[in-house]
């Protein structure tokens, strides 16, 4: 249950306690030997250990956003970096379907367009997590950031040009896509080498509430500028925003694999060998199942529309169409501005059962009501349960694999989430014109709270994982 791209955890001391005890005692025994703690990182991969001299939260401020891990230099820099681009990315997110929607007057055509951004995605998402598995991830980062940002600036030439191409705009599309999933698994894997084990729920919180931040904000910023400077300059923003990122990169220290045997080729096989190493490994495959499970069943996007058409048509459907949509981003902010609420709870799947159960019961909450503003307050909690998911299966995914296997851990995270609402979408769709907008949305939250319960029950990894 992810609505951001953003999944920073790791290991550090002690983080192989957490081995999925659902697995076998040769993948156990292999985690708790994996070369992964502080002595085999050395100088590479920055000061991760934990700081006794971190002031004690009282008051008040033991439920705001937990920072502890901003106190470390690096993930500082990067994490930093991510407040200018959490906003130009969707700057360029709207810039492109307006675009496109401009030239061809068809929304078919921007449907298009997103399903051409698809499909490379997750292909170098995939092969991009079994690269950072073998190559300095701080070098992949810097490739992978400069590669973006050409992108973003040659969508600034054609829009600047006039040029009117919507098979330009769905080849640049396609690329910044390819980039952008080599990227995200080194980015989300580095996380592991920056901070401790205990602080990686915290990190998450604050990765994840910048991007959902920038959801709101990103959106917002663009309707008003475009009247202002125009559709071209957004895409320049972004590339400049881009900019950022890539200096933020270059102060990282270096993030070359921790053993020997990573320095391997990074094709099928090694892709084969991640998705075997999820099979494995019960507590792992459970984090993803449990993502699934909330995305595609509980994710009523797609529902926002009609609902706010006929449902909640006499609060106006413009105000009603508006709120539902950012009712999710923001209790997802909220979420993560009050993480020091559960931040350094040490149960992480007991944490993420919970929070999808809660998502669950939310949007099935939402359906139930004919009244848009308890349905808003519905799908804002809602928001608040998905921080709290993917805080704790972040941690979960990073803090229960080896190094070696991280990259390709997050590559597979990054298709779950790419792909879990598009499925939810033509899901929910479908229902919803069957069984009515508020049936659909309250039998997927139904559904998910009862198959989280069941897998919760009938696999006891995830109950038992704790770092």
């Amino acid at each position: 249950m992810d609505t951001s791209e953003s999944t920073d955890s790791g290991t550090a001391p002690g983080a192989g306690t957490g081995a999925d005890p659902g697995a076998g005692a040769g993948a156990d025994a292999a985690e708790s030997a994996a070369p992964d703690g502080p002595a085999a990182r050395g100088a590479a991969s920055g000061p991760a250990v934990p700081d006794p001299a971190a002031p004690v939260r009282r008051g008040w401020r033991r439920w705001a956003m937990d920072t502890r891990p901003l106190h470390r230099p690096a993930f500082r820099r990067l994490w930093s970096s991510t407040i200018v681009t959490a906003v130009g990315s969707q700057l360029t997110a709207v810039a492109v379907p307006k675009q496109i929607y401009d030239i061809t007057g068809s929304s078919a055509w921007v449907g298009y367009a997103s399903l051409a951004g698809l499909v490379p995605m997750v292909v170098f998402a995939l092969w991009g997590g079994a690269v950072a598995d073998t190559v300095d991830r701080r070098k992949l980062l810097l490739v992978t950031n400069s590669g973006i940002a050409v992108t973003s600036l040659l969508f600034w030439a054609q829009a600047a040009s006039g040029l009117g191409s919507v098979a330009v705009l769905m080849v640049l599309l396609a690329v910044q896509q390819a980039f952008f999933g080599l990227n995200s698994p080194a980015r989300n894997a580095s996380i592991a080498r920056l901070v401790p084990a205990e602080e990686l729920p915290a990190a998450n919180a604050l990765g994840s509430t910048v991007m959902q931040t920038g959801l709101v904000a990103g959106p917002l910023l663009a309707g008003a500028l475009i009247p202002v400077i125009g559709l071209p300059e957004l895409y320049l923003i972004d590339a400049v925003a881009l900019c950022v990122t890539v200096w933020a990169v270059l102060r990282l220290p270096a993030l070359p694999p921790l053993t020997a045997s990573a320095a391997r080729g990074a094709g099928l096989r090694e892709i084969a060998a991640g998705f075997r190493y999820i099979s494995g490994h019960r507590v792992l495959l459970l984090s993803f199942l449990a993502d699934i499970i909330a995305m595609v069943l509980g994710m009523p996007r797609a529902l926002f529309p009609q609902l706010a058409a006929q449902t909640y048509a006499p609060y106006g459907e413009g105000l009603a169409l508006g709120l539902l949509f950012a009712a999710i981003p923001i209790g997802a902010v909220a979420g993560g501005l009050f993480s020091g609420t559960f931040s350094r709870a040490r149960r992480h799947g007991w944490m993420v059962i919970g929070a999808v159960i809660a998502w669950g019961v939310a949007v099935a909450g939402s359906g139930l009501s004919s009244s848009l503003w308890v349905a808003v307050a519905f799908l804002a909690v809602a928001g608040v349960a998905d921080m709290v998911s993917m805080v704790f299966r972040g941690a979960i995914l990073l803090s229960a694999a080896t190094d070696e296997m991280r990259g390709r851990m997050q590559g597979v995270f990054t298709v779950v989430v790419a792909g879990g609402p598009r499925l939810a979408d033509v899901l929910h769709g479908t229902a919803g014109s069957v069984l009515g907008p508020r049936a659909a949305v309250t039998g997927g939250g139904l559904l998910v709270v009862v198959l989280m319960m069941v897998l919760a029950g009938a696999v006891p990894a995830l109950r038992r994982y704790r770092v």
